[in-house]
């Protein structure tokens, strides 16, 4: 009577702390576990062209911990003049706009709290010549 009361009382505090979970249980648990890690795994983003396609930029952009993050590579595919990538974040309630320039393939990198909207557009020549189109990127 004694083991039948142990095994029992065995059994249930398993269940309860999530060792003996059913497997419809443990089903559930993994697909909450993978919509929050692609949740955090951001949005990929790209080719966005120049309006000639000389240049073209493609990234990731990114929600952490309250921060918005972006990496993102700009290709030059023709020497002799640069490629430039714009972007445009509306940030604490106003907006922000700002560059980087490359020639020839680039990774950068910028983050920043308080971003509610990131467009991009791409650039090739100058830093407003042949500018293609705005796209939506966060």
């Amino acid at each position: 009577m004694r083991k039948a009361l142990a095994i029992t009382a065995l059994a249930g505090s398993m269940t309860v702390t999530g060792l003996a979970m059913t497997p419809a249980a443990q089903a559930a648990t993994q697909t909450a576990a993978a919509a929050s890690a692609a949740s955090s795994a951001g949005t990929s983003w790209g080719k966005f062209f120049s309006s000639d396609h000389k240049a073209y930029t493609f990234g990731k952009t990114w929600k952490s911990h309250g921060k918005v993050f972006t990496k993102w590579y700009g290709v030059d595919g023709r020497g002799g003049k640069k490629g430039w990538v714009w972007f445009e974040v509306y940030q604490n309630g106003r907006w922000v706009r700002f560059d980087k320039a490359w020639d020839g393939k680039v990774v950068g990198t910028w983050s920043g709290r308080g971003i509610s909207k990131v467009y991009t557009f791409t650039c090739w020549a100058g830093k407003f010549d042949n500018c293609g189109r705005k796209h939506r990127i966060y």
